[in-house]
């Protein structure tokens, strides 16, 4: 990194060596770029990283990788071969955080286990992620988000009330995954600013899944209860709750007795409050197919958007279910500037999600720089190395798109 580069973030001037592909570990990467940190993203000669062939394409380039790898340099390296190890290694040297999602033993036969790298530089943060961590008796076995969303128990929490279990419509095990390995490097590197030493940091997607259970798993550790699926709807507090109204539905949220009373007000229906089945947050619980009933026949008077605007100037929780359209217009999100725009030059200007980290003293832009081009920043890698043009065209992987060839 130049030292006139004006810094982006808090992790402004550290560097980080990528090794990883598809989601959780890039997950991770991208938010420490967001928080200024240097990415270079090391990926296999040929193919690149997986999600590079990923749909939805546009002009024949992937907008899955373009969203998730936005803003890091790309080198291509073999690190079965000799020139391209020797410039690992020296990439390693002067690197601040290694992070990986190689299955475990997969970099320890290559010669890039924790103890060989921490030998070679000691005051580097080596992060590993994985489906299962580097312990245990699941240690070796592969996984994905759906994997870790069954054996974590949350997809038995997660469907219609009664139905089937049913997988998150997001790939929270490796967004999980990808958070909390930004937190531990993030702590690994404020550890070493104290210690000068680098820390290993070991995250298994199916550790942080079961970190995310909430309720759910506290629910059963304390009373041996099973939850199942409930919807919408919570499992110790109503209503808090998907509600229909006349034309639409909206979401509901009265989660104490002044809330509930608010909301009885604003509703019309002031008997809610006075009945017994509805007295206190276990009775409401232990009532809540009767409560929700009266509330929907309230609710049948008028339209969604009608009650919300109601509801909210009642000073209860209260929103429409918005479908993707009318989340990426809302207001809200502008202005907090949760939609940025790409600019590559192959696909043209793209809308990606915004960086959520508002630190103030830095830049939150309106626009981010592109994902890379497999290889593309070979060449200014390898000169900021000291390494001349002669000495690495020999080495030099052919261009290739963003896309994979397979």
């Amino acid at each position: 990194m130049s030292p006139s580069t004006p810094a982006r973030g808090p992790l402004h001037g550290v560097r980080v060596l990528d090794l990883t592909r598809v989601l959780a570990g890039p997950y991770a990467t991208l938010w420490l770029w967001e928080l200024g940190a240097e990415i270079i993203k090391v990926e296999q000669p040929g193919m690149g990283d997986d999600t590079r062939a990923f749909p939805p394409m546009k002009n024949g380039e992937s907008v899955y990788f373009a969203s998730v790898n936005r803003g890091k340099k790309s080198i291509a390296l073999d690190l079965k071969a000799a020139a391209d190890r020797a410039i690992f290694d020296r990439l390693l040297l002067e690197a601040d955080v290694l992070i990986e999602n190689f299955r475990p033993g997969v970099l320890d036969r290559l010669g890039y286990s924790w103890d060989a790298v921490h030998e070679k530089n000691p005051s580097l943060v080596y992060c590993s992620v994985s489906g299962f961590g580097h312990s245990g008796p699941y240690k070796t076995l592969p996984a994905y988000d759906l994997v870790v969303q069954a054996l974590s128990g949350l997809m038995s929490l997660n469907g219609a009330e009664g139905g089937p279990p049913t997988r998150l419509g997001i790939s929270i095990g490796d967004l999980g995954a990808g958070l909390f390995a930004t937190i531990g490097i993030c702590a690994a590197l404020t550890d070493r600013a104290n210690s000068g030493q680098g820390r290993r940091v070991d995250i298994g997607m199916l550790d942080c899944t079961v970190a995310l259970l909430e309720n759910g798993l506290v629910r059963y550790l304390a009373t041996g209860e099973v939850p199942e699926p409930l919807g919408s709807r919570h499992a110790s507090i109503t209503p808090f709750d998907a509600f229909k109204a006349q034309d639409d539905w909206l979401v509901i949220g009265a989660a104490n007795d002044h809330l509930f009373a608010a909301l009885c007000g604003a509703l019309d229906a002031p008997g809610l409050a006075l009945d017994p089945r509805y007295r206190s947050v276990q009775d409401r619980l232990d009532n809540h197919l009767d409560l929700k009933a009266a509330i929907e026949a309230a609710l049948s008077t008028a339209s969604a958007q009608d009650w919300v605007a109601r509801l909210v100037a009642a000073g209860i929780p209260a929103a429409p279910i918005n479908n993707m359209p009318k989340a990426a217009g809302n207001p809200q999100i502008a202005a907090r500037n949760m939609i940025v725009s790409l600019h590559d030059p192959e696909m043209g200007e793209l809308k990606v999600c915004g960086n959520p980290i508002k630190v103030s003293g830095y830049p939150d832009p309106t626009d981010r720089p592109a994902a890379p081009n497999l290889d593309e920043h070979r060449g200014d890698i390898l000169r900021a190395l000291g390494e001349e043009s002669d000495d690495f065209e020999r080495t030099k992987i052919p261009r290739a798109p963003k896309h994979a060839i397979w």
